[in-house]
């Protein structure tokens, strides 16, 4: 009886429970105080219309020679393009304009010899010098628009788009080729109208190209509030310095800063989870993970500021917070 007894005050009761509490593995990180910036990526293309596309026109009524320099070729400043040759109707003109210069000069010298003879005025002198010289005048405009039949990139760069086939018969001014010159462009980028308030000119932007070049800074040209009624976006323009050599239409994005603060309460931006568009996070005390909702500050991406709910030096849970419930036992990395 004695032994029964015993052995039943040794054994456990049904409400004893020697199963361990719950605890999660969690990386941590100490809120601190720190400089913050609010940064936004942003997308655009260099200006189309910027001053770096080029276009060669036939200076005078010509036919198309030949086509040098095809689409997609890079040329030099300097180097053909595309040739030019006079037309049937400016090849008589030019005929033309140089038998009434001489018609119009030799009538000048016959003016002053009549003049010195006494049968001659000086009006008819004037009258002779001005044929002469509104002759030569359009003489020497179309030898000069004839000489430039080779028509030849101003710049380094690459051949955009050609107009014409050879053969063609071109009116004055007709557009013949777009060169894309090196040098510096405009890059348009949307950026919501909200954010677009805090932007100034001269303010530095990280552009990221699309073509594998390395990311650089550029410099904010002009804000425009005017909605495209597409996207709904405002404008930003930036100033693409020459040695990245954009070219129109050429996709970009970027980063632009839209707010900074001196001095926040920072931590990485991967404590903050989001319960139906309200921020929080868990805070470790006592190895104890507790939730706290804040109110956020900018970010940079990589750290949030943090406006209120924490205080500096606690602990948030950076990794393994998804896995976490309010009052859990926690061991950190």
């Amino acid at each position: 009886m004695a032994g029964l007894l015993l052995s039943a005050c040794s054994s456990p009761t049904p409400h004893e429970d020697n199963t361990p509490a719950p605890s999660a593995l969690v990386t941590l990180a100490t809120a601190q105080h720190g400089p913050a910036q609010h940064m936004v990526t942003v997308y655009g293309q260099v200006d189309p219309s910027g001053g770096n596309l080029k276009v060669l026109a036939a200076p005078i009524e010509a036919v198309v020679a030949a086509i040098d320099a095809p689409v997609g070729s890079h040329v030099a400043a300097g180097q053909t393009v595309v040739r030019l040759q006079p037309s049937p109707a400016t090849h008589a003109q030019w005929q033309a304009a140089i038998v009434e210069a001489h018609a119009a000069r030799l009538a000048f010298e016959r003016s002053q010899r009549l003049r010195s003879d006494g049968l001659g005025s000086d009006a008819d002198i004037e009258a002779a010098r001005a044929r002469a010289t509104t002759a030569d005048t359009q003489l020497s405009s179309l030898q000069s628009r004839i000489s430039q039949l080779q028509l030849r990139a101003d710049g380094t760069g690459s051949v955009q788009h050609i107009a014409i086939n050879v053969g063609d018969l071109l009116p004055a001014g007709a557009a013949v080729a777009s060169i894309a010159t090196t040098g510096k462009g405009v890059a348009r980028f949307g950026i919501d109208p909200a954010l677009a308030t805090s932007l100034q000119p001269g303010a530095a932007v990280r552009v990221q190209a699309h073509d594998g070049i390395a990311d650089y800074f550029a410099t904010v040209h002009s804000i425009s509030m005017a909605i495209d009624p597409q996207t709904k976006l405002a404008s930003v323009l930036v100033i693409i310095p020459a040695q990245h050599a954009p070219t129109p239409g050429q996709p970009l994005s970027a980063e632009i800063t839209v707010a900074s603060v001196k001095d926040a309460l920072l931590i990485p931006y991967a404590a903050v989870l989001d319960d139906g568009g309200q921020p929080y996070l868990f805070v470790v005390t006592k190895s104890t993970a507790w939730r706290r909702d804040v109110r956020l500050g900018p970010s940079d991406g990589r750290h949030v500021a943090i406006i209120a709910g924490l205080k500096q030096g606690e602990q948030v849970v950076v990794a393994g917070a998804t896995a976490l419930a309010d009052g859990m036992q926690v061991r950190s990395r």
